[in-house]
């Protein structure tokens, strides 16, 4: 049945599109956005290897308590995984928006990234 949604066919279409553009390196890895409903995630990853170096999402525990809507917990998720890249050294990504419109969750995340300190 997921096959057959119009919306389902659409977004990939777009996440296939995207892709085509956007290639992460070892020293320029892909900042990857997946939105869910309540929830949003954020991977970094080295498509030479295709491994993912550091991930950080909504449900982390250190943002478990954390007070406000989903777009102040999508900002804190971009400044957390920034400060794990920052911690492997990496301060250059490739952002990946994952098909979505580049505002609301996935901008917020995007600008808290960039608040801590990674650049794109």
């Amino acid at each position: 049945m997921a096959r057959t949604n119009k919306k389902y066919v659409a977004k990939q279409k777009r996440i296939r599109r995207v892709r085509k553009k956007i290639f992460g390196t070892t020293e320029k890895p892909r900042l990857r956005v997946f939105r869910s409903l309540n929830h949003i995630y954020a991977q970094i990853i080295d498509d030479t290897k295709g491994a993912t170096m550091v991930a950080s999402s909504s449900l982390d525990t250190s943002l478990k308590g954390a007070d406000g809507n989903k777009v102040d917990k999508a900002r804190k998720v971009g400044e957390l995984i920034a400060e794990k890249a920052k911690g492997l050294g990496l301060s250059k990504v490739v952002f990946d928006r994952g098909g979505n419109l580049y505002h609301g969750r996935v901008k917020a995340l995007s600008e808290g990234a960039r608040e801590g300190g990674l650049d794109f």
